[in-house]
């Protein structure tokens, strides 16, 4: 650069080192030579040299120093370039996760990508678009240190190996009753022990398993399993044949072969169990046991006068008819089937049931299938395990000890186990807890395998769409192609919120709680082939085991939010001024699509709609329990510190749905 200096009587060219600035010359004094005063004006790069401390000596060899320190002139640091922000990324960030990242709106990454690739809130993004969309934003980036995790030891627990014969012995025979609803299982087993079980009930069907041990007047002990034979029982049925030696399928004679009668064969058969058929209601005028038979064989059950193998017992349940023939069959064929157990060595059992008591804490019927339980076991169970508190038989009496094939209540897990998991005895606590956090790790592991097999199919599907989409755009010029996404961009995100009046379908959250597991999980498989969503939506918000509590009953008060006025300001829109109610939601959440009420005393001042929602700056559809709000209503009116502010829905008439949940 050259900088030009101008006396009075004449003009000077000097040479000036290479530095980004535009020189003044500003005063018009004679000077003695290689001495000249001049203001140097800053720059983009940001020096500022003043005439008044600045002087340039040849002698020096062309440097501008300051005249007091003898020094070169030092930026100062307002000037210094500012320092680009730092993004810590990893691997398989979604576009929601990203902007979170960088501390911007998903729209800035929307934009930054809107040239490369088809994105959507969830959309796994590649590494090379995560960087890219960073460096667009003006940002720059780092990777997330991983930190290295060495291979855990298996620290599982197995099954012993097959036990010595020498150490078996004789066992009751775990035999399962099973059939079609109210075709006469639970009147038989109660007959066969004596008690009401009919009576306790609801609705005079079975609702979960029953596991009972009886004894025949010749001494003989059987464990009888009663399932239910509602539709909605399905997954007990199986639990219940993959745990018995032999099933007796209870047909009644005045109603045949029916749904659940099949279904119950197919368990049979997928099991590999014997069955014996209990012809049952033989008592009634319109019964006919031989169209029963008849039946049968159709689903590949052959009764003895047939040629097959199958026996089949006429009886009656309720006055008692020949149930002492079905016992003895029963036993022969157990005899038949030589049944034997080994009661030493550590226990191995199946959880046919699980509930909570309120007393007891959870408790579990099992069937023990090798060693004796007895108090101080200490036994796992899938996730949970126990140190045996209390052992209880059918009757809820106290027992020191069950043996092989023998039904018993276990009292003293430290959580609920699932029904159907496999019990296995441990030699302390500490190898129990051991065993539960391995099985914990292994799964996290499974789940974070499949949450990566979904990442990688949804990154599939999102490339293949990206390529069609590209395709579709080939032809036109960038400049074009790029308008046209980007108006299908915005056309997207002015659709997704929008929903009218007349589309919106009514609502029905449940909170669903059982007796027991085996109830809640007939429920919700149920609830699965739940296929009416056009006409009403359903959501499940809770499902668990035990009595209702206080904390489901505030659970379900979550769907009618409640909060209270704590501040109150306006806001000025245009030429208007709007009262606005600052908030603190106390209880469930306020949702600005629902109907709103406010409250002053016991006197309702307003009802109506929102017409902004707002959680600091931002828009909300819903603001939850302890967070604060700003809302402003349709009419606007007075707030109060200390009005209390409720949401709620209107049901303006019943709707029937063509959901058929199969009974």
């Amino acid at each position: 650069m050259v900088a030009l200096v101008r006396w009075a009587s004449s003009a000077h060219i000097i040479d000036v080192p290479k530095l980004p600035v535009v020189c003044r010359c500003t005063t018009w004094t004679p000077a003695p030579p290689y001495t000249h005063h001049v203001r140097y004006l800053a720059t983009h790069k940001g020096l500022y040299i003043d005439n008044s401390s600045l002087c340039y000596s040849e002698q020096g060899k062309g440097q501008y120093k300051d005249k007091k320190t003898n020094k070169k002139p030092v930026k100062t640091a307002k000037h210094e370039k500012q320092e680009k922000q730092e993004v810590e990324i990893r691997q398989l960030m979604t576009v929601s996760e990203l902007a979170q990242a960088m501390n911007k709106d998903v729209d800035d990454v929307y934009e930054a990508l809107l040239n490369e690739v088809d994105v959507e809130p969830d959309t796994v993004l590649e590494d090379k678009w995560i960087k890219e969309a960073v460096k667009k934003c003006g940002m720059k980036y780092r990777w997330a240190k991983i930190a290295e995790t060495k291979e855990k030891e298996n620290k599982d627990v197995q099954r012993q190996p097959p036990p010595d014969p020498v150490c078996l012995v004789n066992r009751p025979p775990v035999v399962t009753i099973m059939g079609h609803v109210d075709h006469g299982k639970t009147t038989l087993l109660d007959s066969l022990r004596k008690s009401q079980i009919v009576a306790q009930e609801f609705g005079g069907i079975t609702q979960h398993i029953g596991a009972f041990l009886v004894q025949l007047p010749s001494g003989e002990m059987i464990t009888f399993l009663d399932t239910p034979g509602h539709a909605a029982f399905s997954a007990m049925r199986a639990r219940g044949s993959l745990v018995t030696d032999l099933i007796i399928l209870v047909v009644a004679a005045d109603d045949g072969v029916m749904k659940q009668t099949i279904e119950s064969i197919e368990h049979a058969k997928k099991a590999k169990v014997p069955i014996l058929v209990a012809v049952n209601k033989c008592d009634k005028p319109q019964a006919d046991p031989q169209r029963v038979k008849h039946e049968l064989l159709a689903h590949d059950v052959v009764c003895e006068e047939f040629g097959g193998d199958v026996q089949a017992i006429h009886i009656s349940a309720l006055k008692g008819e020949n149930l002492l023939e079905l016992a003895e069959a029963t036993v022969t064929l157990a005899e038949i089937m030589e049944l034997k157990g080994d009661p030493s060595g550590l226990v191995e059992g199946t959880i046919i049931e699980s509930k909570t008591d309120k007393g007891k804490g959870p408790v579990t019927a099992v069937i023990v299938q090798r060693g004796t339980v007895r108090k101080g076991c200490v036994l796992v169970a899938g996730t949970a395990w126990a140190k045996v508190r209390l052992l209880f038989d059918a009757n809820s009496i106290a027992v020191k000890e069950a043996g092989p094939g023998m039904p018993v209540e276990i009292v003293g897990w430290k959580e609920l186990p699932n029904v159907g998991e496999e019990i296995l005895e441990v030699e302390s606590e500490s190898r129990a807890r051991e065993v539960v956090e391995w099985r914990k790790y292994v799964e996290e592991q499974n789940k974070l395998k499949e949450d990566q097999r979904v990442i990688e199919s949804k990154q599939e599907e999102h490339r293949e769409s990206y390529q069609k989409n590209r395709e579709k755009l080939a032809h036109l010029k960038w400049k074009k192609r790029r308008a046209v996404q980007y108006q299908e961009y915005k056309l997207c995100i002015a659709n997704r919120p929008i929903q009218s009046k007349e589309t919106k379908h009514p609502s029905l959250s449940l909170i669903i709680k059982g007796d027991v597991e085996g109830s809640v999980e007939a429920i919700l498989n149920i609830l699965d082939s739940y296929n009416a969503e056009e006409q009403c939506q359903m959501e499940i918000v809770y499902f668990g085991v035990g009595d209702i509590s206080e904390n489901d009953v505030n659970l379900a008060e979550a769907f009618s939010g409640e909060a209270t006025v704590l501040a109150t300001f306006d806001v000025t829109v245009g030429k208007k001024k709007l009262p606005v109610a600052g908030c603190r939601v106390q209880k469930g959440q306020l949702d600005k699509k629902m109907k709103f009420r406010l409250i002053r005393g016991r006197n309702i001042v307003w009802e109506g709609s929102l017409v902004a929602l707002k959680h600091h700056k931002d828009d909300v559809q819903s603001v939850k329990t302890g967070m604060e709000c700003g809302l402003s209503l349709d009419n606007p009116v007075e707030f109060n510190v200390g009005d209390e502010i409720f949401c709620y829905e209107e049901t303006e008439k019943l709707q029937r749905i063509s959901w058929d949940p199969g009974f």
